[in-house]
């Protein structure tokens, strides 16, 4: 078996068990059954969005060699403005906290830890008697994408470990060299401003705080892994200080218009319709008992 499907067979597994046990654990078993039930109409309701996220990750992907060639010609060049603005913060990071535990954890975070957390609001939203929150979910994904994806094309920079070997080790690879076989298909090492790891993964927390009332579990647990994705990027020296700092910007901007894109009267009329449900703690099973808007407020 090759490397890259080795590394991408462990994420699937990985990543199927963890949605498996999060879904019986924070969506519940009644709500996980009715989503063979919404998933189709949700699609249905969902489909302009759909495609507009797949057409953004398709020209990620086929486009992306020839955006990389244009921003090397043309391209801010930004790296050295970037370690004038913050130094060696990211080195002082890697050496004082530097440890073989920490390493495996902050590794198999940005990994598998990543790739659940980006997957899991998808089962967590299509299993919604609305398809609202999941249209939102992928509207923010894709704007993440899309305003990522033309950032890296304007903006040319190196990370950390590229521009200091000396001072900042590249951990995730020493760690396990395979890892790089997978990150290689879908990033370039100029790839750094804003950081995507740091956008999408505050964009799931943001999410999971305005859903907290129908999830309430899941918040806690999405800020933590959200909190554990961005210092990895720092700790393994792949991202600056100054790209979380925007890739954090970046999410809470596409939240904010996603919430404004979708439906952005629904929650004004979430109270009255849960006061006139017939069973307002039932989590959603009622029209109006819940659904997937309850969010009490917007970023």
């Amino acid at each position: 078996m090759s490397p890259l499907l080795s590394i991408l067979t462990s994420v699937l597994f990985w990543v199927t068990a963890m949605c498996l046990v999060a879904g019986v654990a924070i969506v519940g078993p009644r709500r996980l059954y009715g989503i063979g039930e919404n998933l189709v109409p949700h699609l249905r309701e969902s489909r302009r969005e759909v495609a507009a996220l797949l057409v953004v990750l398709a020209v990620s992907g086929v486009g992306r060699p020839a955006l990389q060639s244009v921003s090397e010609v043309f391209g801010l060049r930004l790296t050295g403005a970037i370690l004038a603005l913050e130094g060696g913060f990211v080195a002082w990071l890697q050496g004082t906290f530097q440890s073989p535990r920490l390493t495996l954890y902050f590794s198999s975070i940005y990994v598998f830890g990543y790739a659940f957390l980006l997957v899991f609001p998808f089962l967590a939203y299509a299993a919604l008697p609305k398809p609202t929150t999941l249209k939102r979910l992928i509207v923010a994904y894709t704007l993440n994408y899309a305003i990522g994806l033309v950032l890296y094309t304007v903006v040319l920079a190196y990370g950390p470990r590229n521009v200091m070997p000396d001072l900042v080790t590249s951990l995730l690879y020493t760690f396990n060299p395979n890892f790089q076989t997978l990150t290689g298909e879908v990033n370039v090492e100029t790839n750094v401003f804003p950081s995507l790891h740091t956008s999408l993964s505050v964009t799931v927390a943001a999410f999971a705080a305005l859903t907290r009332e129908e999830y309430p579990a899941w918040t806690p647990i999405a800020w933590w892994l959200a909190g554990s994705v961005v210092v990895s990027t720092m700790y393994l020296g792949i991202h600056w200080l100054t790209d979380v700092v925007f890739g954090t910007a970046l999410a809470l901007g596409c939240v904010y218009a996603a919430y404004r894109y979708v439906d952005p009267t629904e929650e004004d009329a979430e109270p009255d319709e849960r006061e006139a449900g017939p069973d307002e703690g039932d989590g959603g099973s009622e029209p109006g008992g819940g659904g997937s808007d309850s969010a009490s407020s917007t970023v």
